[in-house]
């Protein structure tokens, strides 16, 4: 595949002559990726009424499993769904997976019970994370370097403006509908996303195509393990999925419980969630101006920075700092990060070559 401005033409389907088009083809991955962010943060706000149709106690942070074991399904299905794409190419695998994620969504949404939910949700997961591994792939297959690191600024900023939008539309559909609606509207747009993509040509050529033989495996595996750049900057994404996992499951008690402002939550959220979207797309602009690897530097000091500023603020409040002053410095902290992800996730895909 080959877009317009792109330096890697290797691929075998030209993108305008299968009707995508380079303006058309950010939107489509941002499509696809907000496909994860939607069945997360739309969610949020039904946790009260989940509480009430499973039986669980007000406060319960049962609920919390709802995006626990969502993140824990991710982890599992990108570590053989990323691999499948690259064997048997990215259109089959992006098609089930996006099927697989639509089917787990409606069969969450008619669970009996939370524990079959919760099975439905691992499941949707996988489906979703095979969504989010081939749309990376098919941004690496088509362009390189700080192309690539620009592409990813705006498409995670898509990824990252879908939750200011997400809790504020789950609210208003638990005011009319259950919240099973929720998991349904997911689904619809799943396959909204489905019909879409189908217009989408392969982005794989069959002579970059890797064998799933488990020599063949491990000396990929090894290969990333013993490459510095890529290794490293796999752990400290994967940390700061890690971090920004434990923010979605806890702040609805945080933000509702904690701080007492449950009617607010929606907005809260979504405010903090807007920082995200500023954040991400300032990434691409800096990552223009300095370089990829200079912002990864300066973000990785600035991270941490805030965020022990923040540790250092809920321990001389026991705990409980004030709301007007944990949040900013929360939403900071968190912003920060987004400036680090999308960067650490092409600094591991660069010296990769083709095995991305």
């Amino acid at each position: 595949m080959t877009l317009e401005g792109t330096t890697k033409p290797s691929t075998p389907a030209d993108a305008s002559a299968a009707g995508v088009s380079r303006r058309e083809f950010l939107p489509m991955m941002s499509a696809i990726m907000a496909l994860t962010a939607l069945s997360i943060d739309m969610v949020l706000p039904a946790f009260d009424e989940m509480r009430e149709t499973f039986g669980l106690e007000p406060q319960s942070p049962q609920m919390s499993q709802v995006v626990t074991v969502f993140f824990f399904g991710l982890a599992v299905g990108q570590l053989w769904l990323g691999p499948l794409s690259d064997r048997y190419g990215r259109k089959p695998v992006l098609a089930a997976s996006i099927s697989v994620y639509a089917i787990a969504a409606v069969a969450s949404a008619l669970a009996p019970s939370l524990g079959l939910m919760l099975v439905g949700r691992f499941v949707w997961a996988i489906g979703a994370s095979g969504c989010r591994a081939v749309a990376v792939a098919i941004v690496r297959d088509v362009l390189d370097g700080e192309a690539m690191a620009k592409a990813m600024s705006v498409i995670m900023a898509v990824f990252i403006l879908v939750p200011v939008i997400a809790p504020s539309v789950g609210s208003l559909v638990i005011l009319v509908l259950p919240w099973q609606a929720i998991f349904l509207l997911c689904a619809g747009w799943a396959m909204l996303v489905w019909t879409w993509t189908s217009r989408l040509p392969e982005t794989l050529a069959e002579h970059n195509r890797r064998s799933l033989r488990m020599r063949s495996l491990a000396e990929g595996a090894k290969r990333v393990a013993t490459t510095r750049v890529t290794s490293l900057s796999t752990l400290a994404s994967a940390f700061l999925q890690g971090l920004m996992a434990t923010y979605l499951a806890t702040s609805e008690l945080i933000i509702g419980d904690i701080f007492d402002l449950r009617s607010q939550f929606p907005l809260i959220f979504g405010a903090i969630a807007s920082l995200f979207a500023v954040g991400s797309l300032a990434n691409g602009w800096l990552v223009g101006r300095m370089g990829l690897a200079r912002v990864v530097r300066w973000a990785s000091t600035l991270s941490p920075a805030v965020t022990l500023v923040l540790l250092a603020i809920a321990v001389r409040s026991d705990g409980t700092p004030p709301v007007w002053l944990f949040l900013p410095v929360l939403a900071l902290s968190l912003s920060a990060m987004t400036l680090l992800m999308p960067n650490l996730n092409t600094l591991s895909l660069i010296p990769m070559g083709d095995m991305a």
